[in-house]
């Protein structure tokens, strides 16, 4: 390489230095690119000095994207998320660093299918090929569609989120693990104590008035009287610890459990509850079939209190690797998409919800006033069991 050929490499390399700390420093606002159909101008209006050194100082990745999302603007906050020198960042196509199953929802928010301003969460493909996951908002800008700026987007780091939210789910299942342990004591201590106390104290008592003299009708009466006070203490006892742990859950199965707490529910309140159970291939683990039947416990429990329905329905079943429990009612509903409404039936759901979510699952929330309500739990079976089917 021939020494003449060398200066003007280095001219032009000490030319793109002076350049690219004028952009740094706030002294050019726009650029000239050549391109085939002649130069193009691109410019960041209003970007002073100041409001650049604002950008730069974000915690938050900052970018500016053309109408074909070219990538026009980035500050290094964004560079460094995705562990690449700026200069690769720059001019590159947004989805470059999006992965594929996530580039067709950037496509239809740019497109204007989604709302103006929107935000979509994503996994960032970094240099390192670890990823990021991220929150993406993105702004369409007042001049979108031409040739210059058409998007603002900012990038939020997510990764302390996902670590936070990942230890309270765990400390919450720990919670929900603490206090089925707890209702399995209690259950034990009320039926091994509690109700052998009070059957004991029948006994004496029938004994009792056996050994009353048959002149003595007001003690004999007073003595009955205690009696069927004890027998009506020692069912509701006995019915408290068969609630706290489902006997017939562990022997039988979620199904016949369902059932008897379903028929128990009719008896209670007089409403009329349309029950389907279809056979499910496998059982699923023991801590799935609680949270189950906890769900249909609490929906239950919502439809006494706040439906103010005529009639409910509940159907089990299965579609693939996934075993689908529904509780619907043609009650008053609430407006599921507000955090505030519900009271203390919505707090309910939410700690359904932490439930479902505890074993791998997912709940389903549709309401609307005056319209029911209807609730929705998905668990998937064990590996393995979606290849059979049920009976």
């Amino acid at each position: 390489m021939s020494s003449k050929v060398l200066t003007e490499l280095r001219a032009r390399l000490d030319e793109a230095e002076q350049t690219l700390s004028a952009i740094r420093s706030g002294g050019v606002d726009a650029l000239v690119v050549g391109s085939e159909e002649g130069p193009r101008v691109y410019t960041l209006e209003g970007a002073d000095h100041v409001y650049r050194l604002l950008i730069e100082s974000m915690n938050e990745g900052a970018l500016i994207l053309s109408a074909a999302a070219l990538i026009l603007y980035a500050n290094q906050r964004f560079a460094r998320m995705l562990k690449l020198p700026l200069a690769r960042v720059i001019g590159q196509p947004f989805h470059h660093f999006l992965p594929r199953e996530a580039r067709g929802t950037l496509k239809s928010l740019l497109n204007g299918t989604m709302m103006p301003s929107s935000a979509i969460q994503v996994h960032l493909q970094t240099a390192d090929r670890v990823g990021m996951p991220a929150q993406v908002s993105v702004q369409r800008l007042a001049k979108a569609g031409s040739d210059g700026a058409a998007f603002g987007m900012v990038v939020t780091d997510m990764t302390e989120a996902r670590r936070s939210e990942a230890l309270l789910r765990s400390l919450s299942h720990s919670l929900l693990q603490g206090q089925e342990a707890d209702r399995r004591r209690l259950a034990v201590e009320l039926h091994d104590r509690a109700s052998q106390s009070l059957g004991a104290l029948l006994i004496r008592l029938r004994v009792l008035a056996d050994d009353l003299p048959v002149r003595s009708r007001a003690m004999r009466k007073e003595v009955a009287a205690i009696s069927e006070m004890v027998g009506r203490t020692a069912d509701v006892v006995e019915s408290i610890s068969r609630n706290l742990r489902p006997s017939v859950l562990e022997v039988l199965g979620l199904a016949p459990a369902m059932h008897a707490t379903v028929a128990e529910f009719e008896k209670r309140t007089g409403l009329t509850v349309k029950i389907d159970c279809a056979r499910v291939s496998t059982r699923l683990s023991a801590e799935a079939e609680m949270v189950l039947f906890r769900t249909l416990e609490e929906a239950l429990k919502n439809v006494e209190k706040h439906a103010d329905a005529h009639s409910a329905t509940v159907r089990l079943g299965q579609k693939g690797a996934v075993v689908r429990l529904m509780i619907g009612d043609d009650g008053v509903g609430f407006d599921s998409g507000h955090p505030q409404t519900g009271g203390n039936g919505k707090m309910g759901l939410i700690g359904l919800r932490e439930r479902v979510v505890s074993v791998g699952g997912v709940l389903k929330i549709k309401s609307t006033r005056g319209d029911g309500t209807e609730i929705e739990a998905r668990i998937p079976l064990p590996r393995g069991a979606a290849a059979r089917r049920p009976e």
